[in-house]
């Protein structure tokens, strides 16, 4: 197993006890999951390829469906407000 997948490996057990801590840490541990997913999923797309990087993304995206949520609402309210 390549480093990137063990460090894959280990964002998702760390996401999962950011999930299982009290409820006051979800936002600052989601906050820290995204900074360190982004360069994470560039690193296992090069190293592994398409096909896993994709199954990462989908895996990131499930387990931070909240924030990306609220990202695409609020990209919708800034294009309503500069298309109309």
């Amino acid at each position: 197993m390549s480093a990137a997948l063990i460090a894959a490996c280990l964002w998702a057990l760390i996401a999962t006890l950011i999930g299982l801590a009290p409820r006051r840490f979800h936002w600052p541990g989601g906050i820290a999951l995204i900074v360190t997913g982004v360069p994470l999923l560039v690193w296992v797309f090069v190293a592994e390829g398409p096909v896993v990087g994709g199954l990462l993304l989908a895996a990131q995206a499930s387990v931070l469906r909240w924030p990306l949520r609220f990202l695409f609402r609020r990209l919708l309210r800034i294009g309503r407000k500069a298309g109309g």
